[in-house]
Formats: C-alpha cells, sequence, structure tokens
C-alpha cells in the first residue's frame, strides 16, 4: 500500500503549530505523509503554479484553521485551489480556533477538533 499524500493549508503565523501537527507523520510508521507550501514572501503565480501542482498530487488536503485564517491569503487561495481540485478537504481546529475563525470559503467545509483519531478518521476516508 503507497503512502497517503496529505495537503496542509496553513497561516504562516501558525507555522510552528503546523510543524507539531506534521511531526506526529515524521516521528511515527504512518502511513501518510503530509505536503505544504510554506511561504516567507508575498506569493506570485509561479507559487501558484507550483503549490496547485502540489495540492493535485495529494489524496487529500487539511486546512488549520486558527484565529489568523480568515486573513492569511495564501492558506485561503490553497483551500480555494483543494475545493477547485476536487480535492478532500477538512479543516482543523488549531491554537485556539473555532467555529467563529472558519473563512467564508470552508462553509461546506466539516471542521473538527485537532484530535488524532479526527485525524485519522479523515485520512482513512481518504
Amino acid at each position: 500500500m503507497t503512502n497517503k499524500r496529505v495537503f496542509i493549508a496553513f497561516a504562516i503565523e501558525d507555522e510552528s503549530i503546523k510543524n507539531l501537527f506534521t511531526g506526529h507523520a515524521k516521528n511515527a510508521r504512518v502511513p501518510y505523509e503530509f505536503v505544504d507550501m510554506s511561504i516567507k514572501e508575498p506569493f506570485d503565480e509561479k507559487w501558484k503554479t507550483n503549490c496547485r501542482t502540489r495540492i493535485k498530487g495529494c489524496d487529500g488536503a487539511i486546512a488549520l484553521i486558527s484565529r489568523h485564517t480568515k486573513w492569511a491569503s495564501g492558506e485561503l487561495w490553497e483551500i480555494d485551489c483543494a475545493k477547485g481540485e476536487n480535492i478532500k478537504l477538512i479543516g482543523i481546529y488549531i491554537n485556539g480556533g473555532n467555529y467563529s475563525d472558519k473563512p467564508f470559503n470552508m462553509n461546506n467545509i466539516v471542521c473538527k477538533e485537532w484530535e488524532w483519531e479526527n485525524i485519522r478518521e479523515f485520512i482513512d476516508s481518504l
């Protein structure tokens, strides 16, 4: 069985939390790998093209939802891209994030608490 690839969309302000989130896959023998497109500067068309390619190569996507998400233009674009490519998507609340932090482009997308059972169920559904 090949590893499932899961794209992680996150606000750059949440990079340290994203590293904790994805660290689980690096520290355990799990049948999945996390992929992201971290950027430290404004994204451009080349970044969008490369990001779209990465997203299309994934089995699913997880958007990490925090108080920063609604203003994270890169993450919002990644969410729209995953939806446009028909990649299965879930939101995971991090760092005290909750329903009020959910961006409008995720209105029809399920968001859950950061519990490994929720992550496992999503990955198993891919």
